[in-house]
């Protein structure tokens, strides 16, 4: 499925529906910034909290609540409960007269490389919120649109979406995808690795809201003149033999150590696209290097592996966390060149 630049004009709404929902109304711009999270009361059925109410839940609910995750790979896997959530967010967000006039057409962002069954869970659930067609555009193109790449150049332009789960990794020249990449690598398996450094280092369970900010503190540092200022930082947790609440003192060297790890999955995927590229293609990168996009595109050891593994510049966009919805808003809105969009998954 290609759409035109022509159809997806005619859509007056943009998705990304991932481990965040973004929507973007056409001439209203982001309405819609929510994490993908629904509470349930499993007794009553009814919905508890949705969005960020919900996130904090996680982890700290009675055996009645459930917390849900409608998308959590970057795709629906629960259909009904992506239409209550959707439902909830654009009931809470949008105007109202937008709210009684049906969708006529919605373009959807989409994970490189996506299998039918998960584009007909995006459809299906878009069908059911009122919309009469869904356009389904590959998302490291949005990305790419998003960062203001000139992807319709003849020129090479790569980029690195790094979300939650997956980092997407493609080239792109003339408005399409030359090669590209899907590794199952995100901001998730960093925490993972994180966490069980702390428990088999210094048998430490670390809660799973405590992760992101020990990972910006690693970032802090790492950005004060590119230098390493916080050596040493204080995390809590519980005992694993005890269970009692405890506070360690870890050296930040270590846990980035545990970080890189997993990463090298991306850095073999980097190696992978280049590979199947054209050497000219390939050649313009030496001088225009990789963007870096995704919500985990802040991970504080990232850009630095990238840039010792391929000895090209990185850079990093402005807003790499909504650089994907804002390319499809830009789409839907007629704010970018005529070019050639690629087949989804091409």
């Amino acid at each position: 499925m290609s759409p035109t630049l022509d159809q997806l004009r005619r859509c007056s709404v943009a998705f990304d529906i991932g481990t965040r929902t973004r929507v973007h109304l056409r001439d209203g711009g982001l309405v819609v910034d929510e994490p993908s999270v629904v509470a349930v009361d499993t007794t009553t059925g009814s919905l508890i909290a949705v969005g960020a109410r919900a996130e904090q839940m996680e982890g700290r609910t009675p055996q009645h609540i459930r917390v849900v995750r409608p998308a959590p790979n970057g795709t629906v896997v629960d259909i009904a409960m992506a239409q209550r959530m959707l439902r909830h967010l654009l009931g809470d967000k949008l105007r109202t007269s937008w709210r009684r006039a049906p969708m006529a057409r919605a373009a959807v962002c989409m994970p490189h490389g996506s299998d039918p069954l998960a584009q007909r869970a995006v459809t299906e659930t878009l069908f059911g919120l009122g919309a009469r067609r869904v356009e389904l555009v590959d998302a490291v193109i949005c990305a790419a649109v998003g960062c203001e790449l000139p992807v319709e150049h003849p020129e090479a332009t790569m980029i690195v979406v790094c979300g939650d789960r997956t980092t997407q990794i493609a080239v792109l020249s003339l408005g399409s995808i030359v090669a590209a990449e899907t590794v199952p690598v995100g901001g998730d398996a960093i925490d993972h690795a994180v966490v069980q450094h702390l428990r088999s280092r210094h048998e430490l369970m670390l809660p799973a809201q405590s992760v992101h900010p020990l990972r910006n503190v690693f970032s802090s540092a790492a950005a004060a003149g590119g230098t390493e200022v916080a050596e040493v930082t204080e995390v809590y947790g519980r005992d694993v033999v005890s269970g009692r609440a405890r506070t360690v003192v870890i050296e930040t060297d270590d846990v980035r150590h545990a970080m890189r790890t997993p990463l090298t999955a991306v850095l073999d995927a980097i190696g992978t696209v280049l590979r199947r590229c054209p050497p000219d293609l390939v050649a313009d990168l030496a001088e225009r290097g990789i963007m870096l996009a995704g919500g985990s595109a802040l991970m504080p050891v990232l850009d630095g592996m990238l840039r010792n593994a391929t000895g090209v510049p990185i850079a990093l966009a402005e807003r790499p966390d909504v650089c994907a919805v804002q390319g499809l808003g830009a789409m839907i809105e007629g704010r970018v060149r005529p070019m050639a969009l690629a087949p989804l998954g091409a």
